[in-house]
């Protein structure tokens, strides 16, 4: 066990301490929740102005049309929030015969945006500042321009020659033919109207009203299959966490169609390893949280999708997925010196930005919103700065798959809020940006926490290993110890060392609640920093 204050790695910044704290990935967009706590704001409106202005200063991972996700603590009780879309009505599965696969751009990977509703649905329960007060600094930075800075430039850059021809997509977002140059002012005036009108209208204008027209006028004029009555029927819904106990604490997510489940499961298994005693960085401890990684991740690739259609019969029902003893059969099956490639077991059955704020009252907020693949989609809706996700991605076509593609469904989701309790009481609000790095970055940095004892800033800073999508692979950081990567290759993982700038590690953020106020750490591979007061 290290101690606390401890800072092992190379880092460039330190955690804020104070009563009232928002960490996100972006300076600006913490900047503007901060200016609404100044104004006597709670923590939700303080991660709402946040998420709102990160659709505009970094719109390379984010967008008005994307969907979000929060685990909220009121002081009392946690909550959660699903505000990702459904597919269209015109998506049934004998649409999509003439696909392969998914398709990864354009409007046949657009489901129903709910990043909007999210805002609405999260600000009517627990808001206490107006709702257009939150978007304030949003339609400022997209108004009157913002400088973008050099991670933002890269993370834009490296999508306009695969986007750039997407309907909507370069008038918006490449109208010199290229991303904004790190310290170039960008100005979307699109944004800035189309924010005004959600504002004004608490978000109606964007499912019922004239944006939604347009949406649906584009995609009429395009090839677009959404409509308007597809906007007008999507809703977000409060749900009830999931969670898993590991060591004295216990992590908190979003259940089912989204990832969090993963990280639940490989928690689960790594509670029957001794990983405090397997050392600090070592290719042990590693390979142990790999391998239970690459367990769930089968299993979340074979049983998950929308909850609905987990519940349907013959289908495997997150419970199962949780069961103790079927964590413990799964766990059985790591070999402690030797790299696997599992399969899904047989459960016994009946491109993202992420925030977090927290204030004096005790609130805290774990959000997180997305467009999935950096920009989404490529689809933008002219003059509106609306850039679509595309989460449709996401769904199989794969007959009788529980996240096969299907009308009126949600797909599997990649975007999870986190959150720590310790004792019955809140620890910590976190999240792990970047699509298959997410639920894997949850599981690090809890057990960094638990079996460890470092604090936010040292658990963020520390080399991450990530399980590829092919769920063979291994990538590891570049500041991982070279006898640590030796030691995983040894034991016959396929290991790759990522250069010391990869953005392929994700981006975590933290508020951890301390003695007296907060601990709030940002990553330091990203732009963003933690703000406070």
């Amino acid at each position: 066990m290290t101690a606390f204050w401890d800072f092992p790695y190379t880092a460039r910044r330190l955690p804020v301490l104070a009563d009232n704290v928002i960490a996100t990935s972006q300076p600006l967009a913490a900047a503007a929740g901060l200016r609404m706590l100044a104004r006597g704001g709670n923590a939700v409106d303080a991660a709402l102005a946040t998420a709102i202005a990160l659709t505009v200063v970094e719109p390379c991972m984010n967008g008005i049309g994307g969907d979000a996700f929060a685990l909220i603590w009121d002081g009392e009780t946690l909550h959660g929030l699903n505000a990702s879309g459904r597919a269209p009505r015109a998506w049934t599965p004998e649409s999509f015969a003439r696909h392969s696969a998914m398709p990864f751009t354009g409007w046949d990977s657009v489901t129903v945006p709910g990043a909007v509703s999210g805002w609405r649905t999260t600000w009517e329960r627990f808001g206490s500042l107006p709702f257009e007060d939150l978007f304030e600094p949003a339609i400022e930075y997209a108004t009157h321009g913002y400088v973008v800075s050099h991670t933002v430039h890269r993370q834009w850059q490296a999508q306009v020659p695969v986007l750039r021809n997407e309907p909507g997509f370069a008038e918006s977002f490449a109208p010199r033919g290229r991303a904004p140059l790190p310290g170039e002012r960008f100005v979307c005036p699109g944004q800035a109207e189309t924010l005004t009108r959600i504002a004004r209208s608490g978000g109606e204008d964007f499912y019922h009203g004239e944006l939604a027209r347009k949406i649906a006028d584009h995609a009429r004029a395009t090839g677009g299959r959404i409509d308007e009555a597809d906007l007008a029927a999507h809703r977000a819904d409060w749900v009830e966490p999931i969670r898993m106990a590991y060591r004295d604490l216990e992590l908190y997510e979003i259940g089912p169609n989204g990832q969090g489940i993963g990280a639940l499961m490989a928690l689960g298994m790594l509670e029957h390893w001794d990983i405090a005693e397997s050392g600090l960085d070592s290719a042990r401890t590693m390979h142990l949280q790999i391998e239970a990684m690459k367990l769930a991740f089968a299993d979340l690739q074979a049983h998950v999708g929308d909850i609905d259609a987990m519940r349907r019969p013959g289908a495997v029902p997150p419970e199962a997925l949780l069961d103790p003893a079927y964590l413990a059969e799964r766990a059985r099956a790591i070999r402690p010196d030797q790299a696997s490639y599992p399969g899904p077991g047989k459960p016994h059955t009946g491109g993202t930005v992420y925030l977090t704020a927290a204030d004096r009252t005790g609130m805290m907020v774990s959000y997180i919103q997305s467009n999935f693949k950096g920009f989404g989609s490529g689809v933008v809706v002219p003059g509106t700065g609306i850039a679509l996700h595309n989460r449709g991605w996401g769904f199989s076509l794969e007959a009788g798959h529980p996240n096969q593609v299907a009308p009126g469904k949600r797909p599997f989701h990649t975007i999870i809020p986190g959150f720590l309790m310790r004792d019955g009481a809140p620890l910590a609000s976190f999240g792990v940006m970047g699509g298959s790095m997410q639920a894997q970055g949850h599981v690090q940095m809890t057990s960094r926490l638990a079996d460890f004892g470092q604090n936010p800033q040292a658990a963020s800073d520390a080399p991450r290993w990530r399980v590829m999508d092919d769920n063979v692979g291994v990538a590891v950081e570049a500041h991982c110890p070279p006898a640590t990567v030796e030691g995983l290759r040894a034991m016959g993982h396929k290991v790759e060392q990522a250069p010391a700038d990869s953005l392929d590690f994700g981006g975590a953020q933290m508020a951890m609640k301390m003695p007296h106020g907060y601990a709030a750490a940002s990553d330091s591979r990203k732009d963003g920093y933690p703000v406070g007061f």
